[in-house]
């Protein structure tokens, strides 16, 4: 069974100030931060060891805590006959052994790949979930993604896969995009990763939404890594250095997707969350 490993230790500058003491992972969509959605998508996924790389400080501290059993605040809701508002959370610390792991501030390498690394030792020898905790899929239907992708990449005959979502060819220059090789039985593995484009030619485009499985021979290619040009370490120089030794799958989502790092996207998750669970939205005509 794969484990987890989801980064959140981002200062979430794009939500200052408030990301000062309010880590950008742990803001609601509805009723539950995003970081619970990414959770929840490893639990149907059939994980149940999860890794949460968090920053050191009081950001880091709200994380574990949301994840880790009060026993006083349980009693006290009991005590108050609330117990109905406490039971979305009730068992939420006993469906998975969580294991936290601090990134320092301090450290003289920063970006997507550090979360891999940090955690090398949690994760063995074992299959991997790689996830960005501010990234949001939404399944009306009740569907995993990561389960999705697991499954997906058997059927490939790989142990290596990263989730895409699909963009009109048009907005492709507002993401990293994925390049993909064809191969048999209709597959496309990743050929590539293309930075922003100022002009995508094709229709449609796949794109990196930091969700990927990966088998533990593939942290050595994060180990090594070098900086980047913007100097940081990033997760897809990994990976895309790892997929022409084993073939990595593109594995298109079903769930709508949401940047929730920025003020747009978590707004429109909250919208769109709301919809779909039949709720009145100010200002929004059906």
């Amino acid at each position: 069974m794969s484990r987890a490993v989801i980064a959140v230790a981002g200062m979430g500058t794009r939500f200052f100030p408030v990301a000062k003491s309010l880590n950008k992972c742990m803001l609601p969509v509805l009723e539950q931060p995003v970081l619970a959605y990414a959770v929840a998508d490893c639990l149907a996924a059939g994980v149940r060891e999860i890794a949460i790389v968090i920053a050191a400080g009081e950001s880091g501290r709200q994380i574990r805590h949301y994840f880790t059993e009060d026993h006083g605040m349980r009693e006290y809701f009991g005590a108050r006959g609330w117990q109905e508002k406490y039971e979305p959370i009730a068992h939420l610390h006993d469906q998975a052994d969580f294991t936290f792991i601090e990134q320092p501030r301090d450290g003289d390498r920063y970006g997507t790949a550090l979360p891999a690394i940090l955690a090398a030792d949690f994760i063995a020898d074992q299959d991997f979930f790689l996830i960005a905790g501010d990234d949001l899929l939404l399944r009306p239907d009740g569907g995993s993604d990561l389960a999705d992708l697991a499954a997906a990449s058997i059927a490939a005959g790989t142990r290596g896969a990263v989730a895409a979502a699909t963009v009109p060819g048009t907005d492709a220059h507002r993401y990293g995009i994925l390049s993909p090789r064809h191969a048999p039985a209709g597959h496309q593995f990743l050929d590539g990763l293309l930075e922003k484009q100022a002009v995508y030619s094709a229709p449609t485009a796949f794109i990196n939404i930091s969700r990927s499985l990966l088998p533990a021979d593939a942290i050595p290619y994060f180990v090594k890594l070098t900086r980047a040009a913007n100097g940081e370490y990033q997760a897809t120089d990994a990976i895309t250095a790892f997929a022409p030794d084993r073939d990595v799958l593109i594995h298109p989502v079903t769930g709508q997707y949401f940047d929730c790092g920025n003020t747009a996207g978590w707004l429109a998750a909250n919208i769109a969350a709301a919809r779909a669970q039949g709720l009145a939205v100010p200002g929004q005509t059906s």
